[in-house]
């Protein structure tokens, strides 16, 4: 063994200093030429380490010597064969052992908890010089990348004009930057794009910020088309998981599945505010139909009324017996559901009128029946 040589004893986890290395070699000799085997096997707990050069850590300083693990031989102790494994309740020289490169001078990194740089690429179909007709278009085709590659972004700068962005690990090269094509315009523009990653893998998870309702939302709205009722909050998080690769909560998924209702329905208020062209159509193609809209003196919403002509002229066929009844709605605003019924030849029920009020009481049963 030369004077620069290291021992590594697992047991205690150090490292014997060089000016220690005499005495292991003397210790060592005798163990192995040792006739009564009670120092057999001490090579188990001891293995040649070597210098290796290193480049200077600043300016001024010299190169410092690291140590470089090697694989040695060691002698079973029950039948005597020479193995390269670590013994067993060495948990310190396994994973040194596995990574070393027996008879080599090329330097090996000790191993360390933290996970190893990688690099990779978003796998999107971006490219500088590619239009979107608005910002927001932007965002959302940014916001589903960043999901479906399981890493985060954050703006670095953004406003009307200009959106700039880069990964949440300030080491990464990742990065993209676009703005308008002309001030006056709505369309953006990608300008400079890095799609290459280089983080750590410990940056890289499933419950990410770009994993918001919204965009949520966006994705699985189209699951809401032409469907009665669609996917509820549990299967919006089996659709974020498998589709998205996200794990969003039950309340970010019951908040999704509200905003999809949105965009394919339209939002209570839109409801409201078109229902006065709604009921003109329908008296305008069915003959005979009559609406009326009751609002308060803010002219707030307060009384709907609805029957069709073919209903009322259906009537002097019918059974002369007529049902109301009241339910409640589940809405945003709520209110009550008042509808009146009456039977054919066959007794099945035949609708006559509906009415939406803001409860079952008197005035509310007297302009329904008015």
């Amino acid at each position: 063994m030369t004077q620069n040589s290291l021992l590594y004893e697992p047991e205690k986890g150090v490292i014997v200093e060089p000016t220690e290395v005499c005495a292991y070699e003397k210790s060592s000799q005798e163990s192995l030429d040792d006739t009564d085997g009670s120092h057999d096997g001490f090579r188990d707990n001891y293995f040649d380490v070597d210098y290796c050069d290193s480049e200077p850590t600043n300016v001024g300083s010299s190169r410092q010597k690291l140590p470089v693990f090697r694989n040695v031989e060691r002698t079973d102790n029950d039948n005597g064969a020479s193995v390269t494994q670590p013994a067993e309740g060495n948990p310190v020289v396994d994973p040194l052992l596995r990574l070393t490169r027996a008879a080599s001078d090329e330097p090996v990194n000790v191993p360390t908890t933290e996970a190893s740089d990688s690099t990779f690429r978003d796998g999107s179909d971006l490219y500088e010089g590619k239009y979107f007709n608005t910002k927001k278009d932007l965002k959302r085709k940014l916001s589903s990348i960043a999901m479906k590659g399981n890493f985060e972004f954050r703006t670095r700068k953004s406003n009307r004009s200009l959106w700039v962005i880069e990964c949440i690990d300030p080491n990464c090269s990742w990065r993209l930057r676009a703005s308008k094509i002309v001030p006056e315009s709505t369309k953006f523009v990608i300008r400079k794009y890095v799609e290459v990653h280089c983080c750590s893998l410990l940056n890289r998870n499933v419950n990410h910020r770009q994993a918001t309702y919204v965009v949520i939302g966006e994705q699985v709205a189209p699951q809401y088309v032409g469907v009665e009722k669609g996917p509820g909050p549990k299967g919006v998080q089996t659709f974020a998981r498998t589709k998205l690769g996200a794990q969003i909560s039950y309340y970010k998924a019951w908040r999704g599945r509200k905003h999809a209702h949105t965009l394919i329905r339209g939002s209570p208020e839109q409801c409201f505010h078109i229902l006065p062209s709604y009921f003109h159509m329908l008296e305008k193609l069915n003959p005979g139909t009559v609406t009326r809209i009751e609002v308060d003196g803010e002219s707030r919403f307060k009384y709907l009324f609805l029957t069709f002509g073919v209903a009322i002229r259906g009537f002097r066929y019918m059974r002369k017996v007529v049902g109301i009844v009241g339910t409640f709605l589940k809405g945003q605003y709520r209110g009550v559901l008042l509808v009146a019924t009456t039977q054919d030849g066959n007794g099945q029920c035949y609708p006559l009128a509906w009415g939406i009020v803001d409860s079952e009481n008197e005035d509310a049963w007297t302009w329904f029946l008015t």
